[in-house]
């Protein structure tokens, strides 16, 4: 299986969870095991443009920016700051849409989505912090593009065979464990 890690740089989030290391033991984590590092630019879940801009003079690996990114001048802001890509929430971009990953909120807004996009699922709703009802398989069933899976990933066992990128951030640390394992 063949899939692009994209390594989360991420302390806390709105829902109550708290990392147990601090920012530069995460990033130093992310940066030794993944392909990407993504770190967050909303405060909500501990980020910022400035951990960004820090985290593209510690590392020469691409970087996604990992946002809700609500207009494009905040991808604008970014890709200022160091990102190679932008996490973009339920929207298409109207700038520099080559250069974003857009996360859809449901299976049925795959259909605003331009044929070359590349997307993610994200099994987590951004709302309740809960599980969403739709999975990955029908994400997939509906989108045939790049597609990154994301959220509640804890080990290369919750790993879709067909995604082509994984995100994984809370579980950071026992996915790195279950990825050296199988060396």
């Amino acid at each position: 299986m063949e899939y692009t890690f994209i390594s989360e740089v991420k302390t806390w989030s709105p829902f109550g969870w708290r990392a147990d290391r601090s920012w530069d033991e995460l990033f130093d984590l992310a940066d030794a095991h993944g392909d990407m590092i993504s770190v967050h630019t909303d405060s909500r879940w501990g980020g910022s443009f400035e951990l960004l801009e820090r985290a593209r003079a510690r590392t020469g690996k691409p970087i996604l920016a990992k946002g809700i990114h609500r207009d494009d001048r905040l991808i604008d802001r970014a890709l200022d700051a160091g990102a190679d890509r932008v996490l973009v929430v339920g929207r298409v971009p109207e700038r520099h849409r080559e250069r974003c990953i857009i996360e859809v909120e449901s299976v049925a807004q795959f259909d605003i989505l331009p044929p070359d996009s590349r997307a993610l699922w994200n099994d987590r709703d951004l709302t309740t912090g809960g599980r969403k009802a739709e999975t990955f398989r029908q994400a997939r069933a509906a989108w045939r593009g790049w597609l990154c899976q994301a959220s509640n990933i804890r080990s290369v066992d919750d790993v879709d065979p067909e995604a082509d990128a994984v995100l994984v951030g809370i579980h950071l640390v026992p996915f790195i464990r279950s990825r050296d394992r199988l060396r």
